[in-house]
């Protein structure tokens, strides 16, 4: 068994969406003073490597903690874009997405998506109830059309649109 972490390490350094807050992380808590450390961490809920609840882009979807624990997990292949898509388990993309490969991934019913995609096919994808993950490092660390199992599990956040989650690949 291989464990392959896809997750971007959160940072104040980091880039963030134009318009979206800013990372911060303040010690609140230090070991000299109070015995023990604890950080405040400030952030948007589509900061790093993350998870789009089907509401982050369409009024009256589910929100995170309306969605089953067992949609952010399962079977998955990292693809290329020219070859043929398995069909009902998680797809990675290691190329940018646009809109042109709609019709391929609703045929291929994905349960989720992930990769660079534009705003508009993320916004298709999750209009069809597919989950899209946003972000994710060391995909080329995944041979093409390997199937591994994947887990990105947000946290569950009320009305949640969407979650940082720590991803890996399991092979």
């Amino acid at each position: 068994m291989k464990v392959i972490d896809l997750t971007v390490t959160l940072n104040e350094k980091m880039d963030v969406y134009p318009g979206d807050p800013a990372v911060t992380i303040e010690k609140v808590h230090t070991y000299d003073k109070n015995g023990w450390e604890l950080r405040k961490l400030t952030l948007g809920t589509h900061t790093g490597t993350h998870v789009d609840a089907f509401s982050h882009m369409h009024k009256g979807k589910a929100n995170l903690d309306e969605m089953p624990i067992e949609r952010f997990f399962g079977e998955a292949q990292v693809v290329q874009i020219d070859a043929q898509w398995p069909r009902e388990i998680g797809l990675f993309f290691t190329a940018p997405l646009d809109e042109t490969y709609i019709d391929k991934l609703l045929h291929a019913k994905p349960s989720f998506v992930g990769g660079e995609m534009t705003e508009r096919l993320e916004r298709m994808l999750l209009a069809n109830d597919i989950i899209t993950y946003t972000d994710l490092i060391n995909l080329e660390k995944i041979p093409f059309h390997q199937t591994f199992t994947f887990y990105g599990l947000p946290l569950k956040i009320e009305k949640g649109d969407g979650s940082p989650v720590r991803a890996i690949a399991i092979l």
